[in-house]
């Protein structure tokens, strides 16, 4: 008699413990589906044997074993034909597909027949697959095997080949997790409060937590277009006005977002920081990686080419995720209108407006998004890749609405916390060692809106320096949050409409009167009838009143224009009126002393930008008490000087290089661009350098070819079940 072979009591061990796990479920799945036959008048269970208890259960586990096979088979069929449909009306179709798969498991039965409204059979289909979701959940939760067989489903079915170093190793390899809004101060502040144990224990055992300086323009899309391909150059804001295009350029529109990286990309030569074997998750920009999730710019293509939302398939395929996703998403809208009645009911100040679409797109951000990325994620980690990118924008968008520092805002980090958890806890299972790095793109400073603070927008102010007239009604000013335009081509995408040119947005028309547009606390002010740069005599001989109105206002700063006689210079006021500074004599004293160090280099950086405003305005900065005046409705804002906007964060491994050697602070995106570059080749054990010329990657035309500028090619994302 032979031996038995090595593992193979492990593997009858393994398939008896989820056989067990199999019947269990499906007791549980009859026994729930007994109770809401009970329960719901419009749903019954009967048996051609009569109406007993015994053969009702036996019709109860019949129904109850063709839905869970149903689900296990038709489910992912039925969403991979509605992958064109993408998030928002996806969530919708979840409940009623799987109403329609109850309502066929019922005509299965053999021995009986079940009926059953069809919004009741979506009821009932909800609540059984959320129940059996949990049974094999908990079932799990000491098995580590079958933790270990949960996770691999999220694997891609095609495993690429990983580079190897010449020992045979597998290098390790890196995710970068960019928690979107997150100051410096916000994230020790969470960890002393014990909102984030995960970092707080990372921090203490195996990272190093590092600050760095942002731009001027501290916002998502001049961060992290720095930090996935190297250049920021001639991103003055978030939204800026192009005369010779005659367009205005907003960062989260996917027409923009192409622009930004084929000029970015045409700048450095280089395809991105994820172009080896990369993925980009949840972001503005792909950072040159093939393998794409929930990416704005690559929303933009059209066709087949375009597997920007493959991820909603990779998620949705398991009728239990996108139950789960859908009943949190409804308990965050209301959760949010819950936080909207108390804080008007506290007489909370500062205060924005909460209501209309804004409960659904933070519902949005926080689970939706939140959930697809980080199944993502898992994923690639699963599957070996070498970098990932992926933004999680949840806190940033809560934080804007309800204050970078509110009890609403703490509770998504402690939920970010869990997600990086989880993520790490991943990483254990996945075929090569992972090096996690936190970092964010930018803080958020508080304070009330500049509307709310002097009763006027910046709008109104400059057309009162004009002499044009100005609205008694002040008009709303658009949002610059991430996720509410991420939400609406989500939607429009469900639509089949256009995504890719909001012309009649980005192309106003062309007229004497300004162009004014913000960006958190930065706003830009443009002369659209006039060419070119003005100066400020030019500005002066058109509207004597403007600058001297604008400079004098106690909510704003300083000015930025150019000059005829002394090149660039600051406006700001001063003891006797309007005070002149040279941008070339700037040595961060005077108006921007209270900004901090490091302020003068950002405005003389972004004063060579090409595409700068005629005027560029700071509000004022409170270094006693943090605040800003956002130009936008937000009490929580990022986009220009002052305050925890300007400071961001790295959190890495210590295995990894200091980002500056002897312990200094990166400044911009730029520069972190290069550290996280420098990190990717430690990791590969190859010396630092460009990884993929754009010359050699065919997903980079020459000049003139700007659609094709974008690698959106790639598998499908994995699957992720319980």
């Amino acid at each position: 008699m032979g031996l038995p072979r090595v593992g193979e009591g492990w593997r009858w061990r393994s398939a008896g413990g989820a056989l067990l796990r199999v019947v269990v479920v499906w007791a549980v799945s009859t026994l729930t589906l007994l109770a809401l036959a009970g329960i719901l008048p419009d749903f019954q269970l009967r048996s051609d044997n009569g109406e007993s208890i015994t053969w009702t259960a036996v019709a109860a586990a019949w129904g109850a074993g063709a839905f869970g096979l149903l689900s296990a088979l038709v489910w992912p069929l039925v969403v991979r034909a509605f992958l064109l449909v993408p998030a928002l009306v996806l969530g919708l179709l979840v409940f009623f597909l799987n109403g329609s798969l109850l309502l066929l498991a019922l005509r299965l039965i053999p021995d009986g027949s079940g009926a059953a409204a069809p919004e009741t059979a979506v009821v009932v289909a909800a609540v059984m697959s959320a129940v059996a979701s949990a049974t094999s959940t908990a079932l799990a939760v000491r098995d580590d095997n079958a933790y270990r067989r949960r996770l691999s489903r999220l694997a891609t079915r095609r495993r690429g080949r990983h580079a190897q170093s010449a020992d045979g190793e597998t290098p390790p390899a890196t995710v970068f997790l960019q928690l979107d809004g997150v100051g410096h101060a916000v994230l020790v502040q969470a960890v002393k409060d014990g909102l984030m144990p995960t970092v707080a224990r990372w921090l203490e055992t195996s990272h190093r937590l590092t600050r760095w300086h942002t731009d001027w323009s501290s916002q998502t899309g001049a961060s992290q277009l720095g930090i996935l391909h190297g250049s920021n150059h001639d991103v003055p804001a978030f939204r800026w006005y192009e005369k010779d295009t005659g367009r205005i350029m907003v960062s989260n529109r996917p027409a923009s977002a192409v622009e930004l990286q084929r000029r970015a990309a045409r700048r450095t030569g280089d395809a991105g920081l994820l172009s080896l074997d990369g993925a980009s998750r949840g972001n503005l920009f792909t950072g040159g990686a093939e393998q794409l999730a929930l990416v704005l710019s690559a929303a933009a293509r059209r066709g087949r080419a375009n597997r920007s939302r493959a991820g909603y398939f990779a998620y949705f395929s398991d009728p239990a995720n996108a139950v789960r996703t859908a009943v949190s998403f409804v308990a965050e809208a209301g959760r949010e209108i819950g936080q909207s009645v108390r804080s008007r009911v506290r007489g909370d100040r500062p205060r924005t407006r909460r209501g209309g679409l804004y409960p659904f797109i933070r519902a949005f951000a926080t689970v939706v998004e939140r959930d697809v990325v980080v199944a993502a994620v898992m994923g690639d980690m699963l599957a070996g890749r070498t970098s990932v990118y992926a933004d999680l924008v949840a806190y940033d968008e809560v934080a804007h609405h309800s204050g970078p520092h509110s009890r609403d805002a703490a509770k998504v980090l402690q939920r970010i916390d869990r997600a990086v958890a989880l993520m790490a806890k991943v990483a254990e299972h996945a075929p090569r060692t992972y090096r996690i790095v936190l970092l964010s793109d930018h803080g958020q400073s508080p304070g009330e809106t500049f509307q709310d603070a002097y009763g006027l927008t910046l709008k109104d102010l400059v057309r009162a320096g004009c002499g044009l007239p100005v609205s008694r009604r002040a008009g709303r000013t658009k949002s610059g949050a991430e996720a509410r335009d991420a939400a609406r081509h989500a939607l429009l995408g469900a639509l089949h409409r256009p995504m890719g040119d909001d012309a009649a947005e980005e192309r106003p028309s062309p007229g004497p009167e300004p162009i004014v547009l913000a960006s958190g606390n930065l706003g830009l002010i443009s002369f659209p009838d006039l060419p070119g740069r003005l100066s400020r005599e030019e500005i002066d001989r058109r509207h004597p009143a403007l600058l001297h109105t604008l400079a004098g206002h106690p909510g704003i700063g300083f000015l930025l224009v150019r000059s005829e006689r002394h090149g660039s210079v600051l406006l700001a006021r001063g003891g006797d009126g309007t005070v002149e500074i040279p941008l070339a004599g700037l040595d961060g004293s005077g108006p921007l002393a209270v900004f901090g160090p490091g302020a003068a280099d950002a405005v003389r950086r972004t004063d060579s930008f090409p595409h700068a405003a005629d005027i560029m305005v700071n509000s004022m900065y409170d270094p006693d008490t943090g605040r800003v005046h956002a130009f936008e409705a937000q009490i929580g804002s990022h986009g220009g000087l002052g305050g925890e906007q300007s400071h961001a964060f790295l959190l890495s491994p210590l295995e990894l290089s200091e980002p500056v050697p002897g312990g200094g602070e990166p400044v911009g995106a730029e520069q972190v661009h290069t550290v996280l570059r420098r990190w990717l080749d430690e990791c590969r054990g190859e010396p630092f350098g460009p990884q993929v010329p754009l010359r050699q990657t065919e997903d980079h035309p020459p000049p003139g070819r700007p659609e094709a500028a974008l690698p959106v090619a790639g598998h499908d994302l994995p699957e992720q079940k319980d």
